[in-house]
């Protein structure tokens, strides 16, 4: 059944198509000529091409221009490689001139273009950083943003249990530091010592200066329950950073151009080892039952999602300089806080077991820092108490740069570390730039067996069930980075009157468990860039497309009130396919918005064939008060394959 779309979205998208049809165009390297004389572009192998940014500075460590491309030898694991591109950036002396505002009721998560010169992103992490800490980097980077040069294009993520965004990209500081004003300090929801307090008397720290032997097994079981406990605290903070460091990769991507992301944090290790802190090794003055009962118990290994997170953000050309937001640390069995019992007959033992603790955990939370900022040519800061300095640093080095590319001479993807050294012909030089990277397959491409939401209903300990679940949690957090591997225009109008909601929901709308109508109706038309989607040949001879279109409706709080998901599947010709990458691919789609108060639109789409996202998000507020669309122009279904698609 075909669908003829609501007057006044056809007027939306005739004023989107023409600036878009240039965009289509280039990101998706494809002409109109390229288009009318060859086929679609179907599922094909390419070369990789790797992006080595370098920073190079004196020896005053101030960056060196006019090097030229001769001056640069580069080589992968020994092999020297023949360089692709060579270009110099500097830092911009004038923001870039902004594009042409959208039509009303029109949004897109293609982002703005930085010409020439480098974007800046502030991660403020509460995740794995006490609040105390998180004050004083408050009043660090405010003393920062008063005193920034306007031209520099920054936005503001925040961490916590899901990365959300703050500010958008933003070349004003005044307006930054608006943003920063009514950012307020937030407790981690995982941290156990979200204070940075000092070491507590523990339970079992009573039980075993009781010195009562009948305490002595319940003392052991209590320090493994509280290793344990420790050690999925630390893996859910790296999960939860991983997956921030992951989603940012995917929402900066189609930024072109080097992207430094400065990563405010405390840190985590990447490693949960045993115990060795002989607080929970066998106590000879009690029965020998008081042994840790397992000293393996919470060992753990983020190595892998920590390397995959590192090879995206890359390949997103994303440069991270952490920054140890607690400066100079001392360790906390001096500090004034601390309860723990550091007399009598353990006292000594347990002094000591701290004190290698704490020099252990800060070793390890400072290789992370300083592992992610060498794989992504960055650079870490730890021992510093001048985060304003740090900030400037930062954005001063990683904004006077070379990019040099190469296509490795050794094209295979095993999954291996590959190392790469640059080198300038000029004495006196130091490099910054990411020293290797590990080269991880493309995601992977299925022409059959479908990457749908019911297939991730299904194995819920399968590996590959869980990323694709992780995957849609990612793209549809609310408030979180849109993901941009899948680039796109959405024109949004409502089609029924403020004062005549519905009673029942449109097509392919489901209501969450708490919601309740009446429902006001939306017409949502998408404009897709096909060169985020897989085109493939099938046996039929023709060109085959899947994607789901999705849309969650979020409350101010996130709660999910409603959704839509609507499965579209492209059967036809390579003109037809020609066309799409000329005009776009036209979609529409209807969702139902409880009728009263404010609510959120994730809209997305998802390709069934790469699992990539492309999202937007938006208030009704900024749709609610469009004229109407005349529904009599619309039939009462939305298809499940309209024309366009066809």
């Amino acid at each position: 059944m075909q669908c003829r779309l609501p007057a006044i979205a056809l007027l939306m998208l005739a004023a989107m198509l023409p600036a878009q049809t240039a965009a289509l165009a280039k990101s998706s390297g494809s002409s109109a000529s390229q288009s009318d004389s060859q086929a679609v572009p179907v599922i094909r192998t390419s070369a990789k091409l790797v992006v080595v940014d370098v920073v190079v500075t004196d020896g005053s460590h101030k960056p060196v221009h006019g090097l030229t491309e001769p001056d640069f030898t580069l080589t992968e694991n020994g092999v020297p490689q023949k360089l692709r591109s060579f270009e110099e950036h500097s830092t911009l002396v004038a923001p870039p001139t902004p594009p042409a505002p959208l039509p009303p009721g029109v949004f897109t998560n293609q982002p703005i273009a930085q010409p020439g010169g480098a974007v800046t992103i502030l991660l403020l992490d509460s995740l794995n950083t006490p609040m105390s800490d998180q004050a004083y980097l408050h009043q660090q980077l405010t003393a920062y943003l008063k005193s920034a040069q306007p031209g520099q294009r920054t936005a503001i993520f925040g961490l916590s249990d899901h990365l959300i965004l703050l500010q958008g990209f933003e070349a004003d500081p005044a307006r930054l530091l608006k943003a920063m004003e009514k950012i307020n300090s937030k407790a981690s929801t995982i941290r156990s010592d979200v204070t940075g307090s000092g070491i507590q008397q523990s339970t079992a720290d009573t039980f075993q200066d009781s010195n009562d032997p009948l305490f002595a097994e319940l003392a052991a079981n209590l320090r493994q329950w509280e290793t344990q406990q420790q050690s999925l605290e630390l893996q859910m903070r790296a999960n939860y950073t991983i997956d921030a460091f992951n989603q940012l990769a995917r929402s900066l991507a189609a930024i072109p151009g080097r992207k430094n992301l400065i990563w405010f944090s405390a840190s985590f290790p990447l490693n949960v080892m045993p115990d060795s802190t002989n607080n929970l090794a066998t106590d000879p003055s009690t029965p020998s039952n008081d042994n840790f009962l397992d000293a393996f118990a919470g060992v753990a290994d983020m190595q892998e999602q920590f390397h995959g997170a590192m090879a995206r953000l890359a390949q997103a050309q994303v440069a991270v300089y952490p920054i140890d937001v607690r400066g100079v640390t001392n360790s906390p069995v001096f500090a004034a806080d601390t309860t723990r019992n550091y007399t009598g007959s353990r006292g000594a033992s347990r002094f000591s077991a701290d004190q290698h603790q704490f020099v252990s955990d800060t070793a390890a939370e400072n290789t992370t820092m300083i592992s992610l900022a060498k794989a992504t040519g960055g650079h870490a800061y730890i021992g510093t108490n001048d985060l304003t300095s740090a900030v400037k640093e930062s954005i001063e080095e990683g904004s006077n740069f070379y990019s040099l590319s190469y296509t490795p001479a050794d094209p295979s993807e095993d999954g291996r570390p590959r190392h790469i050294k640059v080198q300038v012909s000029h004495p006196g030089m130091t490099l910054a730039y990411r020293t290797s990277y590990y080269a991880v397959p493309s995601d992977a491409v299925k022409t059959s067996g479908l990457i749908t939401q019911a297939s991730a209903r299904v194995g819920a300990k399968d590996p590959g069930v869980l990323a694709l679940r992780n995957n849609l949690r990612l793209a549809m957090t609310r408030g979180g980075p849109t993901p941009t591997d899948i680039l796109f225009r959405a024109g949004v109008v409502p089609m029924t009157p403020v004062d005549r909601p519905e009673a029942g929901m449109a097509p392919h709308n489901t209501a969450g468990p708490k919601a309740k109508g009446p429902w006001r109706r939306y017409s949502v038309n998408y404009q897709i860039d096909p060169g985020g989607l897989v085109f493939f040949r099938g046996a039929d001879g023709k060109v085959h497309a899947d994607f789901d279109l999705i849309i969650f409706v979020f409350t101010a709080q996130g709660e999910r009130v409603g959704v839509m998901q609507d499965a579209r599947s492209f059967v036809g010709t390579d003109e037809k396919v020609g066309d799409f990458y000329k005009h776009g691919l036209v979609q529409h789609v209807e969702v139902s918005v409880p009728a009263k108060g404010e609510y959120f639109l994730r809209i997305a789409i998802h390709d069934l064939h790469r699992d990539h996202y492309g999202a937007v998000e938006i208030a009704t507020s900024q749709v609610s008060n469009l004229v109407p669309a005349d529904q009599a122009t619309a039939t009462s279904d939305a298809p499940t394959a309209p024309a366009t698609a066809k």
